[in-house]
């Protein structure tokens, strides 16, 4: 899958488009098939090095979205594939 990336803080300009492995989602959480997103607050933070992503969260940018859920985890309630 496509992800916007950082390899190190600084400006827009170390924004990159890359090619990632697609996540599993965990017990509650969703997988999603992204169509939109936007980079918010907490996104240029991290790009600027200043808001770590939490311990066992995804660092990839992009924390608004909209799309269909694509996988249910096994915990996760009130979603099913093609919400």
């Amino acid at each position: 899958m496509r992800a916007i990336t950082i390899s190190t803080p600084g400006g827009p300009e170390v924004l990159q488009l890359t090619e990632v492995s697609a996540p599993t989602p965990g017990p509650e959480q969703l997988l999603v098939r992204v169509r939109a997103s936007a980079l918010n607050r907490a996104d240029t933070l991290q790009r600027r090095g200043q808001y770590p992503p939490p311990p066992g969260e995804s660092d990839i940018l992009g924390l608004e979205l909209a799309g269909e859920v694509e996988a249910v985890g096994s915990a996760a309630q009130g979603f099913r594939v093609g919400d």
